[in-house]
């Protein structure tokens, strides 16, 4: 793809095409005139990660949850590259991909967002199933297929993680397996969802209950083989077999290199409150890898969909700003609630003015997602597809 600064204003670069990033685009889209936008992205399809856990147990469809970038970017006026960006040079204002590319920007969204967090622990890597990508969802469903083929009741599945992502995989990998083995549920805090509102997190633990999920808290995985896993707690050191293990106990930021370096706040790019970078006012930062080092990790923007759509929806407002050469504002994030997932056609929801379990609060989170997929046209598509469907 040749460089749209050719013989034009620098276009504006939006490097990651996750929520953050996508947002900032299409938001920015809107404008008219502007500068050309291209968005870097080596995937070929956006992920509604929250969605992910229903594409699994098939109750949404693939076009639901992973549509391409072609249909969403269609008539956008946005180029897509889908390419690596390997190296940020930010005095120059450019970005090198990984093909070898050398685009320069006159401004710049860095949206990389996160990947796992093995934390060097022996085996996670070469054994562990993941459940972070669409690329992830294929194994998992093999080998939840493999479970459902032996004796009922002989396998055990291990998940390694007991945030959001560990037990709404928990609740519904149950409901896949019906009775074909047992899933136990490790986590290294003393409470699962420690970051949730505490009726999600009441619900989730009789969601659990209910299915037979046995929890293991204040335990640590020192390693993992393809058969076994060691684990350390109050009990002492001990191994424990499993037929699967999917790890979803951390995430890491995606970051490109970058020159000049610059020092990491707790892993991640510190930025104003503004998300821009202190020295480099023409980048902003957003998602999972960013942070206001001014604020404790406690009361830090969470790494959710809905703070890095808000983002995004910030970023673009903020892109329009420089160009109007307006002043710079501060990001403010508006927490709307929470909903998990627990289950086949089973949910909890705080927020909205409501706090709700059960099948109605599985219908109003997926109908909440569906109508937040990029490009109002394609949400309101896949609505209407399951309004009408049995």
């Amino acid at each position: 793809m040749a460089s749209p600064a050719t013989g034009q204003v620098k276009p504006i670069v939006v490097i990651g095409g996750g929520f953050a990033g996508l947002t900032t685009a299409l938001e920015f889209s809107r404008l008219h005139p502007r500068p050309a936008v291209v968005l870097i992205e080596p995937r070929d399809r956006f992920v509604f990660v929250p969605l992910l856990y229903e594409l699994m147990s098939g109750e949404l469809k693939g076009w639901e949850v992973a549509p391409d970038y072609a249909s969403l970017l269609q008539g956008r006026g946005i180029s897509h590259l889908q390419d690596r960006v390997s190296s940020i040079d930010l005095d120059s204002r450019s970005v090198t991909t990984a093909s070898g590319q050398s685009l320069h920007y006159s401004q710049l969204v860095m949206a990389t967002g996160a990947q796992p967090d093995d934390f060097g622990i022996p085996g996670v890597r070469e054994n562990a199933l993941q459940f972070h990508t669409l690329t992830d969802l294929q194994p998992l469903q093999e080998r939840l297929q493999q479970l459902r083929r032996r004796p009922s009741g002989t396998g055990s599945l291990i998940i390694a993680g007991a945030g959001a992502t560990g037990v709404e995989l928990a609740c519904k990998v149950v409901d896949i397996l019906n009775g074909a083995a047992s899933v136990q549920l490790i986590e290294l805090g003393d409470q699962i969802l420690p970051r949730s509102k505490a009726f999600n997190r009441e619900q989730a633990e009789k969601a659990l209950h209910k299915r037979g999920v046995t929890i293991q808290l204040n335990t640590r995985v020192e390693s993992v083989s393809a058969t076994a896993v060691t684990l350390s707690g109050q009990e002492g050191t001990r191994e424990l077999p499993h037929d699967g293990l999917v790890w979803t106990a951390g995430s890491r930021p995606t970051l490109p290199d970058l020159s000049p370096s610059m020092e990491l706040h707790r892993g991640r790019v510190p930025v104003t409150e503004g998300l821009r970078l202190p020295a480099y006012p023409d980048v902003l930062v957003l998602g999972d890898i960013a942070v206001d080092p001014d604020r404790d990790e406690l009361n830090s923007w969470p790494h959710s969909a809905q703070a890095a759509i808000q983002q995004g929806q910030f970023a673009a407002r903020e892109l329009q700003a420089t160009l109007r050469n307006a002043d710079d504002s501060a990001f403010s994030f508006k927490d709307l609630g929470e909903m998990l997932s627990l289950g086949v056609g089973d949910a909890t929801v705080t927020g909205l003015g409501l706090t709700l379990a059960g099948p109605l609060a599985f219908k109003l989170r997926r109908l909440t997602y569906l109508t937040r997929l990029p490009g109002l046209s394609l949400g309101l598509r896949a609505a209407g597809a399951w309004l009408i469907s049995p």
